[in-house]
C-alpha cells in the first residue's frame, strides 16, 4: 500500500496525511508522482553524491575557437561540403529543447507557440519546423525533428503541431519525448507537497535531454535511422541556423564528441557562461563561478580573455550520448535553494525554503575526448527570447530578424526603405546564398513592410 511504501522511504509525514484523509492531498496524484521518482537517486543527491563540484580555476585557460570569419575563407569549404554530405545522407537529426512555458511572454502555453517573426508573427515552432523542412528539400533527405517537451506542456505541444499540419513536415519525421522530473525536497530530504495535492516536482534540467533520449527510445530510433550527429538547440532562439553544414562538418571531420557554437560576450559583465579549458578539458564555466579574476581577465590588447559565451547550440555524436547514458557515468547535478509554494499543516498556502536538483547539457563537454568551438556573430545567429521587452526579448528578437534579412537584401543590391520590416521565410531562403539564387524574383526597392515567402 502507498502509506507503507512512503514510510519505508522515510516519507512518513505524507503517509500520515493520507491516513488522516485530509482533503488537500490527492492519493492518486501522490501515487502517480511517486511512481516516476527514483528515490534511490534522490537519497544519494540529498547525501551529497553525484553533485557538481567546484571547478579549480587555477588551471583555466582560453579555449581554441574557430573565429566567425573562418566561414568566409577557402579553408571552410571542405568542412561545409562534408556537413552537406552528412545531411544528404540523412545522418543528422535536429533536436529542440522545448519544455518551457511562455508565462513571462504573456502566454499560458508552451513557449514554442509564441509568435516571434517581425511581419507575419510565426511561432517559434513554425520557424524551426520550416528550417528543417527547407533543409530536407534542399538536400533531398529526411531530417527528423525531435522535440523534448515537459510534463506540463507535452500534450499542448503535440496538439499545436497536429493543429498546424506539422508545418509541412512529415509526421513520421517528428518525434516528441518528455523531459524527466525530480522532486524538490526539504534540506533533510523530505518530499514536499504541491498545491495541487501531489508531489512538488521540477524538470531535471536541459541535461536531462540526454537521459530522456535513452529512456524514451528515441536514441535507439536514431540509431535505426542511421543518425550519427544530433544538432541540439533551444526553442527560444529564432535565429539559430538549424543543422548548419559548416558547424556539422567541423565537428565531424575533427572527430569531436560534442561541439559548441559561441558568441562574443557583449562586455565583461554579461551574465553568461563561457567556454574555457580547465585541466586541458573543454567546459562551460558559469558566470557565477568565475570570480573577478577570471571574469575581468584581459588579453594583451585589453580585450576580454574569456569572451566565448555559450549559445546553447551544440552538435553531439549519437554514440557519445549512448556511451554516457548507458554506463555508470552521470552528468553532475547542480543543487540550488529555492522558495517553494506548498501547503501547510491545515492545507493553507505557505512558502518554504527547499532544494532542487538539475543537470546541464554542457556538463557533458568535459567527458568528450575531443570538442570543437565555433564562433558565430550574435546578430546572425543568437536572439534568445527571455522577456517581452528589453535585452534578449521578444522585441529585440523581432528587430534582429528584420535587420538580418534587411542586410541580406541590401548586400544583394535591393534597397529597403528605413523603418521597413522585412521577413524572409526559411522556405524561400535559409541564407544569403539561397536568396542570391532567387534575387531576380524580388523587387529592386522595398518601400513597406514585406514578407518574402
Amino acid at each position: 500500500m502507498l502509506e507503507k511504501r512512503l514510510r519505508l522511504i522515510g516519507q512518513g509525514h505524507i503517509a500520515r496525511l493520507l491516513e488522516e484523509g485530509v482533503p488537500f492531498v490527492s492519493r492518486d496524484a501522490v501515487e502517480r508522482d511517486l511512481s516516476g521518482v527514483d528515490m534511490g537517486l534522490v537519497d544519494e543527491l540529498v547525501q551529497g553524491r553525484h553533485l557538481f563540484g567546484d571547478v579549480d580555476l587555477s588551471r583555466v585557460e582560453p579555449p581554441e575557437v574557430f573565429p566567425a570569419s573562418f566561414g568566409d575563407t577557402p579553408g571552410a569549404l571542405p568542412y561545409r561540403v562534408h556537413g552537406e554530405k552528412l545531411l544528404r545522407e540523412g545522418r543528422v537529426a535536429a533536436l529542440v529543447v522545448a519544455g518551457g512555458q511562455g508565462s513571462r511572454l504573456g502566454v499560458e502555453a508552451p513557449k514554442g507557440v509564441v509568435g516571434v517573426t517581425p511581419v507575419t508573427g510565426k511561432s517559434l515552432f513554425q520557424v524551426h519546423a520550416e528550417k528543417v523542412l527547407a533543409l530536407s528539400r534542399k538536400f533531398s533527405s529526411s531530417i527528423p525533428l525531435f522535440l523534448m517537451t515537459s510534463r506540463e506542456n507535452d500534450q499542448a505541444t503535440r496538439f499545436f503541431f497536429r493543429e498546424h499540419g506539422f508545418f509541412g513536415l512529415d509526421p513520421a519525421d517528428v518525434f516528441f519525448f518528455v523531459q524527466g522530473m525530480l522532486p524538490s525536497v526539504t534540506p533533510a530530504g523530505g518530499l514536499i507537497l504541491s498545491r495541487e495535492g501531489g508531489l512538488f516536482l521540477n524538470p531535471d534540467g536541459h541535461g536531462g535531454t540526454l537521459s530522456a533520449l535513452r529512456k524514451s527510445g528515441c536514441l535507439d530510433l536514431m540509431e535505426e535511422r542511421g543518425i550519427s550527429e544530433i544538432f541540439y538547440f533551444q526553442v527560444d532562439n529564432p535565429l539559430v541556423a538549424v543543422c548548419d553544414p559548416l558547424f556539422i562538418g567541423l565537428h565531424a571531420v575533427n572527430g569531436a564528441d560534442m561541439s559548441t557554437k559561441v558568441v562574443r560576450k557583449r562586455d565583461f559583465d554579461e551574465k553568461v557562461g563561457v567556454i574555457a579549458k580547465v585541466d586541458g578539458r573543454t567546459r562551460v564555466v558559469e558566470y557565477s563561478d568565475m570570480g573577478d579574476g577570471m571574469r575581468l581577465a584581459a588579453d594583451d590588447e585589453g580585450g576580454m580573455l574569456y569572451w566565448a559565451g555559450n549559445s546553447a547550440i551544440h552538435v553531439i555524436r549519437r554514440d557519445f550520448v549512448q556511451a554516457i547514458t548507458g554506463t555508470g557515468l552521470r552528468l553532475p547535478f547542480h543543487k540550488a535553494a529555492k522558495a517553494i509554494a506548498t501547503l501547510g499543516e491545515q492545507g493553507e498556502p505557505v512558502e518554504i525554503r527547499g532544494v532542487k536538483f538539475e543537470t546541464f547539457v554542457f556538463d557533458a563537454l568535459p567527458m568528450a575526448k575531443c570538442t570543437v568551438s565555433l564562433e558565430v556573430l550574435r546578430e546572425d545567429e543568437f536572439a534568445p527570447v527571455k522577456n517581452r521587452a528589453g535585452e534578449d526579448s521578444l522585441e529585440s528578437a523581432m528587430a534582429m530578424q528584420s535587420r538580418l534579412h534587411r542586410r541580406w537584401l541590401e548586400d544583394l543590391g535591393i534597397r529597403v526603405d528605413p523603418g521597413c520590416l522585412v521577413e524572409i521565410s526559411p522556405l524561400f531562403a535559409l541564407g544569403k546564398s539561397d536568396l542570391k539564387a532567387r534575387v531576380e524574383s524580388l523587387p529592386g526597392n522595398i518601400v513597406k513592410d514585406m514578407y518574402i515567402g
